[in-house]
């Protein structure tokens, strides 16, 4: 409804392109030029050129069965004013019937009290009290957000891409494996010095099961450990290690030559 910047209407055509609203029709428009539009709006030449633009919102509207408004204007007379979300459910329950329309009005003073009479229900965006004004195509890309989460589903439909090479689960025993190298490296950096081994790993062990650490993601790990302790060997380093960790992962010409390092 008159509206006075192109930039709000390029971000408009943008959302709509976003959330799967296929048509867009403005109401006397203070300034309209398709060129500069998809300037804004990259790739959106197609849908600009099937815009329109009416006089009143009663033409515009004609054919719509169900209007929500947009506002963050009280109203004293008895409304039916709804949230974002649910404002999107009956919009996508009632576009099964026919056209739906979202009504925004002027960036400075909004829709008059004619317009909001003209539609079904008005919608508004919770904001900081302080702060109840949203920018015109802010409150157009929440809305639109939501209807198109109704229109899907409210789980997205849409699956988030998987990671580029799927990794399965680290199985328990690659994680045993991480938990010994990881304390054998905490001994030879003499961590365990004023601290009680068993406490500690404890603590490692619970913070590793939380994070769920695929395969990849637990050799990564395990090799730092190991060649956290592997460079103090290679640098001449003398440390102190349990019997039962002495022997572990030691490099081939160490350890009395007892071949193949031991994993």
């Amino acid at each position: 409804m008159g509206t006075q910047d192109i930039v709000n209407i390029a971000g408009a055509v943008r959302l709509a392109r976003n959330f799967g609203i296929e048509q867009m029709r403005l109401v006397a428009p203070r300034i309209f030029d398709p060129w500069r539009i998809e300037g804004i709006a990259h790739n959106t030449a197609d849908f600009v050129s099937r815009i329109t633009r009416h006089e009143t919102l009663a033409e515009a509207t004609a054919d719509c069965g169900f209007l929500a408004a947009l506002t963050a204007r009280e109203r004293t007379a008895k409304r039916t004013v709804l949230r974002p979300r649910a404002a999107a459910a009956e919009l996508a329950r009632r576009s099964r019937e026919g056209p739906v329309a979202v009504v925004a009005g002027r960036e400075d003073s909004g829709l008059t009290n004619d317009e909001l009479d003209h539609c079904h229900v008005l919608v508004t965006i919770e904001t900081a009290p302080g702060n109840r004004s949203l920018n015109l195509a802010h409150a157009v890309g929440i809305l639109g957000y939501e209807s198109w989460l109704a229109r899907i589903g409210s789980d997205g439909g849409q699956p988030l891409k998987p990671p580029r090479r799927e990794a399965p689960p680290a199985p328990a025993g690659k994680l045993e494996l991480l938990f010994r190298d990881w304390e054998r490296a905490l001994w030879a950096v003499e961590f365990f010095k004023t601290r009680r081994p068993d406490a500690v790993m404890r603590s490692v062990r619970e913070a590793l099961f939380r994070s769920d650490l695929d395969w990849r993601e637990a050799s990564l790990l395990r090799a730092m450990a190991l060649e956290m302790v592997r460079f103090l060997e290679r640098s001449g380093t003398r440390f102190e290690l349990p019997e039962r960790l002495r022997d572990v992962g030691r490099l081939p010409n160490q350890s009395g030559g007892k071949g193949p390092v031991q994993l």
